[in-house]
C-alpha cells in the first residue's frame, strides 16, 4: 500500500467514524454560548459533523470525485451495518442485574434506525452536492481561492443536510415539527460558524497533506498523479 493509499484509508475510516458518531449522539441537545450576541442550541451529533465535509473535501482535492464518492458510499454502508447490529441488540432481553434495563437501552439506540434513514438520505445528497459544486467552484477560478471552493461548496451542502435530517426526525415524530424552522437555523448557524472557522485548519491540513504526498511545500496538488493548482 502507498502512502497516498493509507492517507485516504485513514481520511474514509475518520469520515465513517464521526458519520455514525453524529448518529449514536444525535438525541442529546446542548447550549453552546462560544459567541458573546448568540448561544447555539444544537444536537452534540452536530458539534463535529461539518468535519465530514472538510474531509471530503480534502480527497476531492488531493484525489478525485469517484474517490470522494466512494467514501461517501463506503461510510453509508457502515451506517447500514451499525444500524443492523444496534437493531438486534436492542431485541435481546437484558438481564435483572444490567445496569441497563430494556427501557434505558431502547431510548438510547433505538432511534438509531430514524436518524440512520435521515442521515443517508442527507449524507448521500448533500455529499455528492459538496464535491460537485467544489469542482465547479475550482474549475471556474482555475484552482485559485482554496477557502472559497471549500467554504462555499460546505455551507451550501451543510443546509441541504441539516433541512433533510431535522425534516426527517421530524415526519418520524422525534423531533416536534413546530421547532422544525427553529431547530435548522440553530444547526445550520452553528455548523456555518464551524465551517468559517476551520478555513485556517483547511488550509494546514492541505498544506500537510501536499507535503506528505509529494514532498512540495509551494503548490497544491489536486490529484497526486497529475496536475496541480496554486492557493
Amino acid at each position: 500500500m502507498t502512502k497516498a493509499e493509507k492517507v485516504y484509508t485513514g481520511l474514509c475510516g475518520l469520515f465513517s467514524i464521526l458519520i455514525v458518531l453524529s448518529n449514536l449522539t444525535y438525541q442529546k441537545f446542548v447550549a453552546l454560548p462560544i459567541l458573546p450576541f448568540h448561544t447555539f442550541e444544537i444536537s452534540v451529533g452536530a458539534i463535529l459533523y461539518p468535519l465530514t465535509f472538510l474531509l471530503t473535501d480534502l480527497i476531492t482535492e488531493f484525489y478525485s470525485k469517484e474517490r470522494a464518492n466512494f467514501c461517501v458510499k463506503f461510510a453509508i454502508i457502515i451506517n447500514i451495518v451499525v444500524a443492523g447490529i444496534l437493531m438486534f441488540m436492542d431485541s435481546l432481553t437484558a438481564t435483572e442485574w444490567s445496569k441497563l434495563d430494556n427501557d434505558t437501552f431502547h431510548n438510547v439506540f433505538g432511534f438509531y434506525s430514524v436518524a440512520f434513514i435521515g442521515s443517508i438520505l442527507a449524507c448521500y445528497i448533500s455529499q455528492a452536492f459538496d464535491i460537485i459544486f467544489y469542482l465547479w467552484i475550482r474549475k471556474i477560478t482555475k484552482g485559485k481561492y482554496l477557502w472559497l471552493r471549500s467554504s462555499g461548496s460546505t455551507s451550501i451542502s451543510l443546509l441541504i443536510d441539516t433541512s433533510i435530517v431535522i425534516s426527517v426526525m421530524s415526519l418520524f415524530g422525534i423531533l416536534p415539527p413546530e421547532q422544525i424552522l427553529p431547530l435548522i437555523g440553530n444547526s445550520y448557524s452553528w455548523k456555518l460558524f464551524f465551517t468559517v472557522s476551520m478555513i485556517p485548519v483547511f488550509y494546514g491540513l492541505v498544506g500537510i497533506m501536499r507535503f506528505t504526498l509529494t514532498g512540495k511545500k509551494i503548490r497544491i496538488q489536486t490529484d497526486p498523479i497529475s496536475t496541480t493548482t496554486s492557493i
